[in-house]
């Protein structure tokens, strides 16, 4: 069997709906709620139509086969077939607020007559069935998160969401193990996704120069400020060597995605900088991606 397939799962309320779209969009062929018993005679189908990229989208709604999956997945990649597996999360207080805003029932959810209190008067108790379901939900898709791509959308507006995901499945995404590189403020909480998070706080600040701090780590005056200080080039010199280190033994592991999240207090100036700066000394590696979480939203 050949062509790509992308196989989307994650939280409900994470963004899969927007996620098919965007997959839709850049020319997949999408499939929803695809029993796993099905998945290899699918495939084959699709195979005899001809080569065409698929995304097929299962959630805890199949939670019944849900165990035939991972498998599954195994197999197929030992049959030669690019099977990308990608998990939307997102925070359970991200998730509580989307159904209480879409007054949508959690697919758990056992009352589904209820709104989750928003109308039902009860809210505590309708607040605490909502959060026990978000809980059963982790624990029924652990398995498949642990093998996944992550993507966390807690902070995520539709349009980021769409574009991260179509770099992240593009036409360059294939072969070498991808690595991002991400930007992100510890004042709105570090990104769920990240596999090493560095804490460039501790670096001096542009946003206390009148003249620098309304410009970002993209700007030349803002990056001429950091390029000349000692300790801005020592961090970046150290993440640097971890990750020219050990990139090889996560490539060796099979790993086809590796998150690297640069952190400062508002995610403008220090963190985009070294985002910037490491996404350009990586760029041999092959798929490398830059995200700036902060600057994205705007």
């Amino acid at each position: 069997m050949q062509g790509d397939v992308v196989l989307l799962t994650g939280m409900s309320g994470a963004g899969k709906s927007v996620a098919m779209h965007a997959l839709e969009d850049a020319g997949y062929f999408c499939v929803e709620n695809l029993p796993a018993e099905l998945l290899l005679d699918f495939l084959k189908l699709e195979q005899q139509r001809g080569e065409r990229r698929v995304a097929i989208a299962v959630d805890v709604r199949s939670s019944g086969s849900l165990p035939l999956l991972l498998p599954l997945i195994k197999d197929l990649r030992s049959a030669g077939v690019a099977v990308r597996s990608v998990f939307l999360d997102a925070s359970n207080e991200a998730l509580m607020r989307r159904f209480s805003e879409t007054r949508r029932p959690h697919p758990l959810r056992e009352d589904r007559d209820t709104n989750f209190g928003a109308l039902d008067g009860d809210a505590e108790d309708s607040h605490r069935l909502l959060l026990d379901a978000i809980k059963l939900e982790r624990e029924l898709l652990g398995g498949l998160k642990a093998e996944s791509t992550i993507i966390d959308t807690s902070q995520l507006r539709p349009a980021q969401l769409r574009a991260w995901l179509a770099d992240l499945v593009g036409p360059n995404a294939g072969g070498k193990l991808t690595l991002v590189f991400e930007s992100f403020a510890f004042k709105h909480g570090v990104p769920s996704d990240a596999d090493f998070v560095f804490d460039v706080r501790v670096l001096p600040n542009p946003y206390y120069d009148r003249e620098l701090r309304p410009l970002t780590g993209r700007d030349a005056p803002v990056a001429a400020y950091l390029a000349a200080q000692p300790e801005v080039g020592l961090m970046m010199g150290q993440i640097a060597g971890f990750l020219s280190r050990w990139l090889p033994n996560f490539a060796a592991d099979q790993r086809s995605y590796l998150t690297v999240a640069i952190g400062c207090t508002g995610g403008q100036h220090r963190s985009v900088y070294l985002v910037e700066m490491l996404a350009r000394q990586f760029g041999h590696h092959g798929h490398v991606l830059k995200r700036h979480r902060e600057l994205d939203a705007r």
